[in-house]
């Protein structure tokens, strides 16, 4: 409690946002966890973007003077208006440190060449990434700008140890550096992914260890509200360990709001204990997670199992789109898919599109394979090579019709 003390106590008191929320005058803090579980209200995604659009450009989430930050990062905006989010040097110092833990149990150490395969605009995660391999002693390539093309040679040139990037784009670089016979292939040995589940996926891994061989794929996941949360458990692929010394982690029932024990499936609820310039209580994350603590450390078993934003009802069945995902990938032919949702009738309807080498066996196959898994058909139909779209951040496989 001694952190979440810290906290409440620098929040209220000069937090105009939870001020406000909490009640205006001292405020004290909940005597127990269970009390502050019971008696601290949700922080959810639209009060902020609420208070930012009353509050441009900014909001009052500040719990610091105007001009002691110096940095601005934001959301990127899929499932709303973008979030901007302010930090402090301590704010932002606390969050490389949660970063650097991240590359130091993936692995990296002092002389790894890391190529940071992304363009570096206002996402968080990006620049505190970079930031710690520095902190690591690590060589740090910023590839932002960059054709994947020239990331391919870059990663040739260089003789790159590690790669950061989205599982999605992982394949997607390693389909180019597999056509780019002009230089023998890089050692790369350590895979570092994030901005989708994919990375504890099982079917995705898979590909990437079979696209990228003698690598180790590393999951970890995180928010540009809160920072980097998780890693994954170096003994236990597949299972990622949050970061407690940084956030009071809880489960909720994603529809009731209700508490539940640990060794349960809900919604991810995080309180922010370092990052207090621009703190969260109680934060709503989305992210459906099913948490389980091993040797005194609280895991999400299977990652980030999907977001209550994502879930479409498709003939009275929740489809998610991380199931639909470890689907796919666990039909290695298919180098990329798209999803269509149909809602423009009653009843909403999904369809898959595919790229894959033997066409029509694949697409009936994986057909049967959702069938099978879901208890839905289906359609699954064959595009031509290289039709579909490609990602470099988070992959956006989905579209809506109606």
């Amino acid at each position: 409690m001694p952190a979440l003390q810290a906290l409440w106590s620098r929040v209220t008191a000069t937090n105009p946002f939870y001020i406000r929320k909490l009640g205006a005058g001292p405020i004290p803090m909940p005597g127990s966890v269970a009390a502050f579980r019971r008696d601290v209200p949700f922080t959810t995604k639209s009060e902020l973007v609420a208070d930012q659009a009353g509050h441009p450009p900014y909001g009052t989430n500040l719990t610091e003077p105007p001009d002691h930050y110096t940095r601005c990062h934001q959301t990127s905006g899929t499932t709303g208006n973008p979030l901007r989010w302010l930090d402090t040097p301590e704010s932002w110092s606390s969050m490389v440190a949660d970063w650097t833990e991240v590359l130091t149990q993936a692995g990296v150490r002092r002389g790894d060449r890391i190529l940071f395969a992304f363009s570096f605009g206002p996402f968080l995660g990006f620049w505190l990434a970079f930031d710690a391999g520095q902190r690591l002693g690590a060589l740090c390539i910023a590839g932002g700008g960059m054709s994947t093309a020239l990331r391919t040679r870059v990663l040739q040139e260089h003789a790159i140890t590690v790669v950061c990037c989205t599982p999605t784009y992982a394949l997607h670089l390693a389909e180019s550096v597999a056509t780019d016979t002009h230089f023998p292939r890089a050692p790369v040995r350590l895979l570092v992914v994030a901005g989708e589940p994919g990375g504890s996926l099982p079917a995705v891994r898979s590909r990437l260890v079979s696209a990228w061989p003698g690598a180790r794929v590393f999951d970890h996941h995180g928010m540009t509200e809160v920072g980097p949360v998780t890693h994954e458990d170096p003994i236990r692929p597949g299972r990622l360990v949050v970061m407690e010394s940084s956030f009071f982690a809880e489960v909720i029932h994603p529809e009731t709001g209700a508490p539940l024990p640990e060794e349960s499936e809900g919604e991810l609820v995080l309180t922010t204990l370092r990052r207090t310039a621009s703190p969260l209580l109680r934060y709503r994350t989305g992210d459906l997670v099913r948490t389980r603590r091993i040797e005194g450390r609280l895991g999400l078993e299977g990652g980030i199992l999907g977001r209550t934003d994502d879930m479409v009802i498709v003939r009275g069945v929740n489809v998610y789109p991380s199931a639909i995902d470890q689907i796919v990938r666990s039909h290695p032919t298919v180098a990329e898919y798209r999803v269509t949702c149909d809602v423009r009738s009653a009843l909403s309807e999904l369809s898959l599109e595919i790229e894959a080498g033997d066409g029509p066996e694949t697409a009936a196959a994986i057909a049967a394979h959702l069938h099978a898994a879901l208890a839905l058909r289906i359609p699954v139909a064959t595009v031509a090579p290289g039709s579909l779209p490609r990602f470099e951040l988070k992959a956006r496989r989905w579209r809506r019709l109606g």
